[in-house]
């Protein structure tokens, strides 16, 4: 399975539209500029806690800190006691060079451990408080750039890793909820070490040089909730024995 770069992997399943023999009459993105705020904010925080919690497990999210959306950026709207960190990912966690970086629609539900919540989280801040500043993608790349040059944004944390389960997830237009997983942050192009991406092998690799990291990607059989995954969106979930 090929895995287009991104920052947030699942978001870049989308088929590769095969040109037309006959030239194409040019098309405007779908996604080509942001959207009004608005349209990415959540107005309901219970129900905008719910959603972030369910990336989990319970026994995870439950004694996780989470975050919500707002106008400033993200803002602590629960206290947790186990270093974890929830909360609803937009379109914007993805790499600039990403289709659907300014998609409205994106849900991303996810939930980071103690290590990733230190040194990889602060990047998807960083962005997204130069989105709701109104910046442009190449302002957004070239600040990423700047503060990892400066150390600004912290190196990567050995065992940075985090969960993506939620049931409720919309990761992109195609794909949608996609498929439950676990991602694991790994700093530099480190597919290779993993053997990631290779015939049998379950982990899947996307290496995102804009952010220098390298995400490795295991699908789990069964959302959060514990429920079966099926590759049917519309068949019944059967109950998963944990």
């Amino acid at each position: 399975m090929q895995i287009k770069t991104t920052s947030l992997p699942a978001l870049a399943l989308i088929a590769l539209v095969a040109s037309s023999a006959a030239p194409a009459r040019p098309q405007p993105a779908p996604y080509a500029s942001a959207a009004p705020l608005d349209q990415y904010l959540i107005p309901d925080k219970t129900a905008e806690i719910a959603l972030a919690r369910s990336a989990a497990p319970k026994s995870i999210s439950d004694v996780a800190e989470v975050l919500v959306l707002g106008r400033e950026g993200y803002t602590s709207a629960a206290k947790g006691t186990s270093g974890f960190v929830c909360l609803v990912q937009r379109s914007w966690a993805a790499a600039t060079d990403f289709t659907e970086f300014w998609n409205p629609k994106v849900r991303a539900p996810i939930c980071f451990n103690a290590a990733s919540a230190r040194s990889y989280l602060p990047i998807i801040l960083m962005k997204t408080k130069l989105v709701v500043a109104g910046k442009s993608k190449a302002e957004i790349a070239q600040a990423v750039k700047s503060g990892l040059d400066s150390k600004q944004l912290p190196p990567l944390e050995p065992g940075a890793m985090c969960y993506m389960m939620s049931r409720r997830q919309y990761l992109n237009d195609k794909d949608r909820s996609w498929h439950p997983h676990m991602m694991w942050f790994v700093p530099g192009d480190a597919a290779s070490s993993w053997g990631a991406n290779l015939p049998g092998s379950p982990t899947l690799a996307a290496n995102d040089p804009e952010e220098r990291l390298t995400i490795m990607l295991v699908w789990v059989d069964h959302w959060s909730d514990g429920t079966l995954f099926r590759a049917d969106a519309h068949a019944t979930p059967t109950p998963h024995k944990m």
